[in-house]
């Protein structure tokens, strides 16, 4: 069979999973703290696999999506005036837990809101056992922490929740860095999460802002420009497996 048939097949499928993360980067364009993933090819062909006695064989032939990178870039600042946003104004990230299981994530997000989280009062009697309401529990009360409001919340410098003290937030979100990015994975909506590359985490010392948010690093003209360029080179390969079709069903034909 002829090889270009491969090569333009498989060029068409990586491109069409190029398109997707540049999709992906034009969908968030207006998502705060997005950072942008950016796409890297590589030559199938020297990529070598070690075959049975030590024999290094090529994996493939023509191009594909090697990696997606996270471009960590700064995005533009935009002033809300709403006393729960925060925006890094330099390196490193916000740290979110999620208390059910403990995972820590981090984000550029800084588009914060007040969540309740029902806890214990501590309350407890002259023999120090904890007081019980008419259900035989112990007594509950309702405070509000700083939370991204889809169920995980924000911790300070010591790595601590951020209570709502009379009303509002008197302490800032902390900032937390690392060694170096590269590798940070893309979670849900604008969470990244470490590697063992990465380092261990760290204290930042990058001035927090408040009542101003960090937009999305994603340019749409550049953007714009690959989704172009994606779909010029996947009209080439499928020409590139026509051509190769009608040359098969050409030579086909002569034996006939």
């Amino acid at each position: 069979m002829n090889q270009s048939f491969f090569i333009g097949a498989v060029g068409a499928h990586q491109q069409l999973k190029r398109l997707n993360l540049h999709a992906n980067n034009i969908a968030n364009v207006n998502t705060a703290g997005f950072k942008a993933g950016k796409s890297r090819f590589g030559h199938l062909i020297y990529q070598d696999l070690k075959a049975a006695g030590e024999v290094m064989e090529p994996s493939g032939v023509g191009g594909i999506l090697w990696t997606s990178a996270t471009d960590h870039s700064r995005g533009g600042a935009m002033d809300t005036g709403n006393e729960t946003d925060f925006m890094i104004a330099g390196d490193g990230y916000f740290a979110l837990v999620e208390l059910t299981t403990g995972a820590v994530t981090d984000t550029r997000s800084g588009a914060f809101y007040a969540a309740q989280l029902v806890e214990p009062t501590g309350e407890v009697d002259e023999e120090g056992n904890p007081l019980l309401d008419e259900n035989g529990e112990p007594l509950t009360e309702v405070n509000y922490y700083l939370s991204d409001g889809e169920g995980r919340f924000v911790l300070n410098e010591d790595g601590a929740l951020i209570p709502m003290v009379n009303g509002r937030f008197e302490e800032k979100p902390g900032v937390f860095d690392y060694i170096n990015y590269d590798g940070m994975t893309h979670n849900e909506e604008s969470r990244l999460i470490n590697v063992e590359k990465n380092g261990g985490l760290r204290r930042g010392d990058s001035e927090i802002l408040q009542g101003v948010l960090e937009m999305s690093n994603a340019d749409l003209a550049e953007e714009m420009t690959k989704v172009i360029e994606s779909q010029r080179a996947y009209s080439m390969a499928l020409k590139m497996v026509q051509a190769s079709d009608e040359i098969e069903s050409t030579i086909i034909g002569l034996r006939n």
